[in-house]
């Protein structure tokens, strides 16, 4: 398997950039890689490389890019608000979405929020470690956590909000979002809003259903887990409103080989 890699430097044909410590680490100790190996870089910005170990020792490597092997391309703007859970299943829920190709995580503490704190920079990592595995170019943001009141008082209305509303009145999601694509000026800026175990408490589902840019679904009819619930909600919309009929760009495409195949 050869080994891809996000970085935070840029990128282009013929730079040799440094292998910070997490490259290094994973390099030297994780896939005992060695000078000349092949390896893919990609950075969220300037697309994806071919590239090969330069140098490689106990303290330090370089990089060097060799050929562009695909433009940058984006996901849909769509940002997964969801109330923070346990770290088990926060761990899991980011990497899943990250999968599922969410641009931007926005956790909030609602009323019967259970988890009051959030290792930021280990979700950032579990991001990461998702993009490199599934070959999304970009990297989601994962933001610090606000309170219910800010996101709603602070929300900018042409973000149209897919409310995971677990009672009340509600359209099936897939009924609900395929009747937003008939409006003459659908939204192109997206969120999904899912409560925390034990769901919202019912006056912010009240606020929220007087929102005009607010539009409450329903999963079905069993309770689901919070995290099952935000990746339902997810896959729904990637499959309607999202990037679900696309394809992977090159399956098994072997390094040394341009996008369409050819040498």
């Amino acid at each position: 398997m050869i080994p891809r890699l996000y970085i935070k430097q840029s990128l282009a044909v013929g730079a040799i950039v440094p292998a910070d410590e997490r490259a290094l680490h994973y390099l030297r100790n994780v896939m005992r890689r060695a000078t000349g190996d092949p390896l893919v870089l990609f950075n969220g910005r300037d697309g994806e490389f071919e590239a090969e170990i330069a140098s490689l020792d106990k303290r330090k490597g370089a990089l060097k890019v060799t050929r562009l092997r695909r433009t940058q391309d984006s996901v849909p703007d769509l940002v997964l608000c969801f109330a923070p859970l346990k770290k088990d299943a926060v761990d899991f829920l980011v990497e899943k979405a990250t999968e599922l190709g969410v641009a931007a995580f926005q956790p909030v503490m609602t009323r019967r929020t259970a988890a009051s704190r959030l290792n930021i920079d280990r979700l950032r990592a579990n991001a990461i470690e998702a993009a490199e595995q599934t070959e999304r170019l970009t990297i989601p943001e994962v933001r610090a956590p606000i309170s219910f009141d800010t996101l709603v008082s602070s929300w900018e209305p042409t973000r149209h909000i897919i409310l995971c509303a677990e009672a009340g009145p509600a359209l099936p999601i897939a009924d609900a979002l395929k009747a937003l694509t008939l409006h003459v000026r659908a939204p192109n800026a997206w969120a999904i809003l899912c409560g925390p175990e034990g769901g919202f408490h019912v006056s912010e589902l009240d606020r929220l259903r007087t929102l005009p840019f607010v539009t409450p679904v329903g999963l079905g009819p069993r309770i689901l887990r919070a995290d099952t619930a935000a990746l339902t909600a997810l896959a729904v919309f990637q499959a309607i409103l999202g990037d679900g009929t696309l394809r992977p760009p090159h399956p098994m495409m072997p390094i040394g080989t341009g996008a369409d195949g050819a040498e």
